[in-house]
């Protein structure tokens, strides 16, 4: 029996579930299972927002969402449409009162369909912010509702091995998925998780790096050496991830021999943390590179790589077996990534630089353990990932269209707007500078600068919007641009967009912020490939100057040359502490140990970092110092002069020793001739066509024609007539006709003659002997009748025009060789040393010929009963009257001398 005071709260509690019951009864009745959706399970495919998690359908009704991970939004609701396109997409339609607008860790919950809504209508269900227009991630569930060329970005889809099918009830598979989801979970660190599913049956494990990390950084993980007693990271075979400059993903397969970033060994062998296809030379059959990447992304600043590895290779030299029974050490890292260059083609790790527990660590791990410490989406600081462009008054932003590859609010349509070369930067402009935009992207899309986000007029979506610049007639294609200049007013808001008006979602953000280096410098430039601003005011006796980059970078430089090479250099870079550095060197060659630290004196120096954009400042005297010999002395600014600048970038730089890992990633093609006092600049001229034609010229001549017309005088004396005479002649005008020619094309392309080369000095040396050749020959005394002896200025004419022609065609052929060498020194082309080998084997073969002919020569003096000597260009034999530069009058007279012969041989039969 119940005491009353008991009795009292047992009633209420009945009656309040009672009451709980009926208010959560679904008022139509239970929900049927007729669509053929019901049981379907699914990944969510992750767009943005970090969202990840499975859907299961209930009922014709509901669905049940686990796992459920997403970073807030503005205006979240899920969402149906027709198919997974751009169009369909943004012309879904609200399917459940449930809204997200919320952020989710690990979350699970059932969701109820509104009344009119039916599966029969959904094809594709989002997760969909209605403010902004977006994506953030989505399951496709009809077999047919991904069209062919959807918007994935390439390189960012699954590999075909890891296609992850959606499965249904009754066993159908519908289309793939990107795989984000594993079985297990561990975090490494506040910003790290490895994320990981075995296949024991299969014999390998899936494994998913993710972290909150710059762009440029790489994630490391892997096994270490069991027993090793060097440490865990010493001999440990480990994965390293990242993406490419292109931003491709990729997961290779590392092996640490020493604590250093990888070298290469003079004898072919490496060390430090190298790939182990580096070790092996090759892996043409896949045998060493057992890391096979599946999947990888980068969204809202999170990287994530999906790859997967045998549990045991066939790689025993470099792959350590994981052992799904036992407890092993794990090692892990983060850190810059250094991109491939001339030296080393590979992506290679750099040192984590950072604090233990932070950036690197190790731990013991179970694989087959099931773990889940990975509650919620990570976040980063730094969300933005899209290039930074920042206006500049003096310099039009080009827009152009291309393709959508890492647009940052999807869905997008198939093209949207490029500026400057760069797929829907983020664009900062000043209040009260005029911005001009040179608008190429074709008659299909005006440009304008509007307040909404989604753009393509806001009116035809009954949406109201601010116009500041643009409109229909902001069109026109790269033949016949527009030109539109828009100047931000004093009430501009922070934020607008630029968008097209007659396409959705095209375009991105415009920053709108207060004055910035183009109102505190008087002048400014693009440099080369429009990758870096070059800003300067002049003063009476000192310059101050600013360079900012256009794309993220670790380090920017800026030189004073024609090339990186023979340079003053300026470097600004932010250290592991988050302050700016700017030091000043003079490079001579082209290895780290010729980059040699000045001390020239700079003030007002500034360097910082604005989303990986590097800005620096320095204000420097034109004259360093005066009366002395030292390296900074030398770096004087004459404004009246033009000055080449060339730049460079990289992944890292140090103010400590330096090593091949500062070596730049990418630099300048050609160097800008900053004309300082104008306020102007000019590209300097790629030579390299012009030099091309004029060695081809020089070759033809030196090598080819006037050789030519020197073997006719000397080893075709032989042949009746004087067709010897015509082709040494001939050959001989034809070459230096060529010689000059090739010179003052030469000349005109370089705007002048500088006699600082040895190509030059050889060059001019051959030329001036082949113009005497031609004098000489008109000089000519005449050759004594048969019997005489040859006059002293006979002789010496025949000296000295053996003598001239050979030292001609002796420094011709120098100047050819030495003008390949000029070529590979100032370009740096990679087929000049073929071209030497080329060059040297022609002459061989020539020198082959001439050995051979002088042997047939002597062959035929041996055969005469009579001759003198044939060691001169002319022939001795031949009559003198001959003039060389008069071939008709040099007929005549050989008649004459011929008819005066025969007189003489007729005489004795007179007698």
């Amino acid at each position: 029996m119940y005491h009353p005071n008991r009795l009292i709260p047992l009633l209420g509690f009945l009656f309040s579930s009672i009451f709980f019951l009926l208010s959560h009864a679904d008022p139509g009745g239970s929900c049927s299972n007729s669509s053929t959706y019901v049981g379907l399970k699914s990944e969510f495919i992750m767009v943005q927002h970090q969202l990840r998690g499975r859907l299961t359908v209930i009922d014709d009704c509901s669905f049940k969402v686990s796992q459920f991970d997403m970073i807030s939004g503005s205006d979240v609701h899920w969402w149906g449409a027709a198919a997974f396109d751009f169009a369909n997409l943004t012309d879904g339609f609200v399917i459940s009162d449930h809204a997200l607008n919320n952020t989710y860790r690990n979350a699970t919950f059932v969701v109820k369909l509104q009344k009119n809504v039916s599966w029969d209508r959904i094809r594709v269900l989002s997760v969909w912010d209605l403010a902004t227009a977006s994506d953030f991630g989505h399951v496709i569930l009809a077999n047919d509702s991904a069209p062919a060329g959807s918007n994935l970005s390439p390189g960012l889809a699954p590999a075909p091995s890891s296609v992850n099918d959606t499965t249904h009830a009754d066993g159908k598979v519908g289309v793939f998925k990107a795989p984000t989801m594993f079985d297990n979970c561990k975090n490494l660190s506040k910003d790290y998780r490895v994320r990981w599913s075995l296949n024991v049956e299969e014999g390998f494990i899936d494994v998913g790096l993710e972290a909150a990390t710059g762009y440029q950084n790489y994630m490391a993980f892997g096994w270490a050496k069991p027993g090793s007693g060097s440490g865990p990271m010493m001999g440990a075979d480990v994965a390293v991830a990242g993406f490419t400059q292109e931003g491709y993903p990729f997961a290779d397969d590392f092996y640490i021999t020493e604590y250093s970033e990888c070298t290469v060994n003079k004898d072919g062998s490496a060390r430090g943390v190298c790939p182990d296809t580096i070790y092996e030379g090759s892996d043409p059959v896949g045998l060493v590179n057992n890391t096979k990447t599946v999947y990888g992304h980068r969204k809202d600043g999170v990287s994530f790589i999906r790859y997967r590895r045998p549990l045991v290779s066939v790689d025993k030299k470099y792959d350590h077996p994981v052992n799904v029974k036992e407890n092993m050490t794990v090692v892990w890292a983060l850190g810059l990534m250094r991109p491939p260059d001339a030296f080393r083609p590979y992506y290679l790790p750099q040192n984590h630089g950072g604090p233990k527990t932070v950036t690197y660590d190790h731990l013991v791990l179970n694989v087959s353990a099931q773990v889940n410490e990975c509650l919620g989406p990570l976040e980063a600081t730094d969300k933005e990932d899209q290039d930074l462009i920042i206006a500049d008054t003096s310099v039009p932003l080009v827009v152009t269209t291309g393709p959508a590859i890492r647009y940052p609010n999807p869905p997008n349509p198939s093209k949207v707007l490029y500026i400057n070369k760069k797929e829907a930067p983020v664009l900062r402009v000043e209040r009260g500078v005029p911005v001009t935009f040179s608008v190429q992207a074709g008659h299909d899309v005006a440009l304008y600068i509007t307040s909404d986000m989604i753009g393509g007029n806001a009116t035809t979506r009954n949406k109201t919007e601010t116009i500041y610049a643009g409109g229909p007639d902001a069109e026109g294609v790269l033949a016949s641009p527009t030109e539109l200049v828009w100047e931000p007013g004093r009430n501009t808001p922070d934020l607008v967009y630029y968008q097209s008006l007659f396409q959705q979602k095209m375009g991105w953000r415009v920053q709108v912020v207060d004055g910035g280096l183009s109102d505190m410098y008087n002048n400014s430039v693009l440099l080369d490939d429009q990758q870096i601003t070059f800003f300067w005011t002049l003063s009476d006796d000192s310059i101050s100057i600013a360079a900012r980059g256009e794309k993220k970078s670790g380090y920017l430089a800026i030189g004073f040359g024609s090339e990186m090479v023979k340079t003053y250099a300026y470097v600004g870079w932010i250290d592991e502490s988050g302050k700016g550095h700017v030091n000043t060197y003079w490079i001579d060659g082209r290895d780290a140990s010729s980059v040699r630290p000045t001390k020239e004196n700079l003030t007002d120096v500034k360097c910082r970092s604005e989303n990986g954009i590097i800005t620096f400042e320095f204000t420097r005297l034109l004259k360093p110092c005066i009366h002395t010999d030292d390296l900074e002395c030398r770096n004087i600014i004459d404004p009246t002069s033009p000055l080449k600048v060339v730049w460079a970038m990289g992944a890292q730089w140090s103010d400590k020793h330096l090593s091949e890992k500062n070596m730049h990633s990418d630099t300048s093609h050609r160097p800008i001739r900053v004309l300082l006092m104008r306020g102007s600049a000019e590209a300097e001229q790629d030579l390299r066509p012009v030099l091309a034609v004029h060695g081809f010229m020089m070759f033809l001549a030196w090598g080819i024609l006037l050789p030519g017309g020197i073997l006719a005088a000397r080893y075709m004396k032989h042949v009746k007539g004087d067709s010897w005479y015509q082709i040494h002649v001939y050959l001989q005008y034809s070459g230096l006709a060529i010689v000059l020619l090739g010179l003052l094309f030469a000349v005109a392309e370089l705007r002048g003659i500088y006699f600082s080369s040895v190509h030059v000095k050889f060059g001019f040396t051959a030329i001036f002997l082949a113009c005497i050749q031609p004098v000489n020959a008109s000089l000519r005394p005449k050759k004594p009748a048969n019997g005489e002896e040859a006059s002293s200025k006979r002789l010496l004419w025949e000296y000295l025009h053996v003598i001239v022609g050979r030292s001609a065609i002796v420094a011709g052929i120098a100047a050819l060789f030495s003008g390949m060498k000029h070529l590979g020194d100032r370009y740096g082309g990679e087929n000049v040393h073929s071209y030497i080998w080329a060059l040297i084997f022609w002459f061989l073969i020539c020198a082959l010929m001439i050995m051979y002919l002088e042997y047939q020569e002597k062959q035929r003096r041996r055969d005469r009963i009579f001759g003198r000597s044939n060691w001169v260009l002319g022939n001795l034999e031949e009559e003198d009257s001959i003039d060389l530069l008069s071939p008709s009058r040099a007929a005549e007279q050989k008649v004459s001398q011929q008819s005066g012969r025969m007189e003489v041989q007729l005489e004795p039969l007179n007698r």
